[in-house]
């Protein structure tokens, strides 16, 4: 009998050591038929983040990764905003950090102090390396354990801003533990471009995921401003756990995409509604709440002409003008005006494209809702020069995004809202 005892409490201590750190993917349940709308969001306000350590140490310039941890902070105060966020920092490095999730605050007047200020309860580790890359992307998210696996991964994708025709391996996945992370990859994602693949990512429920794509509950994406990977955002599903606990470095895992529009190398390309090359699709989020449910990317969306050149109007057009003064002297794609913007799709178009009734180029957002008025900064931005101050057009407005699906709330980051760092929204699914 002492004998059998001592097996049980054996059995139990080895379950409590290996069990998961917190699933945010639950897979019981029917799957929602219904789609979220508009009223169906409450806002529920903004804070801030901690001061940094060093230059690419800190939030300054980041922001443009996010993902919900529903394992963290777990001796946290039971306020409602239970478990953790983990961010990539400064663009130079996009090391990453987690912070706990102090209450939300609605700030009428836009005044920061009136924000809480989250703490870090992980600091900065230069985990995905992209300090060589031109301009580096890079994505985030934590799923509980999947199939071979004894607890939750954080998997991660990297790309940079020149990548035209290239199919790089870019994935791979870390412990949640970021002083002994763990990392492994890089994984190539089947045939596709970098350019649609290497920017976000979220979690696909995987009741949906089970029912309709072979379990692939991960999904991976990128918008490439100029039309060059596909002219709207798109959604690769992917589950690299498919290829062994550990795929092999270069490894090839197998994908599926859900929502893919054509690129400007297709005559006649089938676009997004109201596509402009100057759009910003910088994250995405599979949104469930009941019996509803919506597949929403945040981004900053232009509005208005479009066109390739200077934020003054001047088009880098032969014969080449001059380059206005600073600060308009950033070339690139520009358009008469810029938004903050989620725009929603129905789950039932993309089982249409599972079930090969759609092109991957066929759904369409239902709704679009300008979150403009709960940003703390404003269209424009104000610059100094010899001349007297110059307003430039504020583009690249959100940046990251990540959801709490057992609570219902999803968090945004506003891209230098707090001067060079970002602030984290909140909306709860009602």
């Amino acid at each position: 009998m002492k004998k059998f005892i001592l097996i049980f409490l054996s059995l139990v201590l080895l379950f409590s050591c290996t069990k998961d750190d917190g699933s945010n993917n639950d897979d019981s349940g029917s799957i929602p038929t219904g789609i979220i709308g508009e009223s169906d969001l409450e806002y529920l306000g903004a804070f801030r983040l901690p001061d940094g350590i060093s230059d690419t140490k800190s939030w300054e310039w980041g922001g443009t990764s996010m993902t919900y941890f529903p394992g963290g902070d777990p001796d946290g105060p039971n306020d409602g905003y239970q478990g953790s966020i983990f961010g990539g920092g400064h663009e130079w490095e996009h090391q990453i950090a987690e912070i706990d999730i102090p209450v939300p605050v609605i700030s009428q007047s836009k005044n920061l102090s009136d924000l809480n200020r989250a703490t870090l309860t992980q600091s900065f580790r230069n985990i995905l390396n992209v300090g060589n890359l031109e301009m580096p992307r890079t994505g985030i998210q934590y799923l509980s354990a999947q199939t071979g696996q004894s607890e939750g991964k954080i998997y991660f994708c990297i790309g940079e801003h020149m990548q035209e025709h290239e199919k790089r391996a870019s994935h791979g996945m870390f412990d949640v533990n970021l002083s002994n992370p763990n990392k492994r990859g890089l994984w190539r994602v089947d045939d596709f471009l970098n350019y649609v693949t290497t920017d976000y990512m979220f979690e696909i429920p995987k009741n949906w995921a089970d029912e309709y794509i072979g379990g692939k509950c991960l999904a991976t994406g990128r918008f490439r401003d100029g039309g060059q990977g596909g002219m709207g955002p798109s959604l690769i599903a992917i589950a690299p756990w498919e290829n062994g606990n550990t795929p092999e470095n270069n490894a090839t895992i197998d994908a599926r995409s859900l929502l893919l529009y054509q690129n400007v190398y297709v005559d006649n390309p089938k676009t997004m509604k109201d596509y402009h090359h100057s759009d910003e699709w910088s994250g995405g989020l599979w949104l469930t709440k009941g019996e509803k449910a919506a597949v929403v990317f945040i981004g900053t969306k232009g509005i208005g002409d479009c066109w390739y050149g200077f934020s003054n109007g001047v088009r880098w057009e032969e014969p080449y003008p001059n380059v206005p003064d600073y600060p308009h002297d950033d070339r690139g794609w520009w358009s008469t005006g810029f938004r903050a913007y989620f725009i929603f799709y129905d789950p039932a178009d993309l089982i249409a494209v599972s079930k090969g009734e759609k092109a991957s180029y066929e759904p369409q957002p239902y709704l679009t809702i300008d979150i403009g008025k709960y940003l703390f900064n404003g269209d424009y931005k104000t610059y100094e020069t010899d001349h007297g101050d110059e307003q430039v057009q504020r583009k690249y407005r959100l940046g990251g995004c990540s959801f709490d699906r057992e609570r219902g709330i999803m968090y945004v980051f506003e891209l230098f809202a707090d001067e060079d760092r970002p602030l984290i929204h909140a909306w709860k699914i009602k």
